[in-house]
């Protein structure tokens, strides 16, 4: 019985393990394509790539680690049908804290990236990040069963 049991979680291991390592697969390759496609919209010289993408991942992992901290707080299994007001209106201030923190990283970043690439530049990034947004939803949307 205690063998069952532990073939049981090895097996259930493995298999989230698997799960686990194509996500981060899929990040990986969501990635690449976004240095790749950034890289050639804005047209960086060697100098400014070199200090550019050390800042880029610095400001996005702010943000996606601001949103994390915001989603274990408020996640699926969170009843928005709050019982009080107090619930509610702490879980408006948390979704408002959680806006101001990316406002003042987006302006911190913009502010560094002013010091390191021209200004036509950033622009330039803005619009190719929108861009790959819209190619990365496209491609999903093309390739999901409808």
């Amino acid at each position: 019985m205690k063998n069952i049991k532990l073939i049981y979680l090895l097996i259930c291991w493995l298999i989230a393990s698997i799960a686990v390592g194509q996500i981060e697969s899929k990040r990986d390759k969501i990635e690449a394509l976004r240095v790749s496609f950034i890289s050639q919209k804005v047209n960086f010289t060697t100098q400014e790539a070199q200090a550019f993408w050390p800042l880029y991942n610095e400001y996005q992992d702010k943000v996606i680690n601001a949103r994390k901290s915001f989603r274990q707080q408020y996640n699926k299994n969170t009843d928005y049908n709050f019982t009080t007001d107090k619930e509610a209106e702490a879980y408006l201030n948390a979704e408002i804290i959680l806006k101001q923190k990316e406002v003042e990283y987006y302006k911190d970043y913009l502010d560094k990236l002013k010091k390191i690439i021209p200004v036509k530049k950033i622009a330039l990034l803005l619009k190719a990040e929108e861009e790959f947004k819209k190619e990365l939803i496209k491609n999903i949307k093309g390739n999901s069963p409808d």
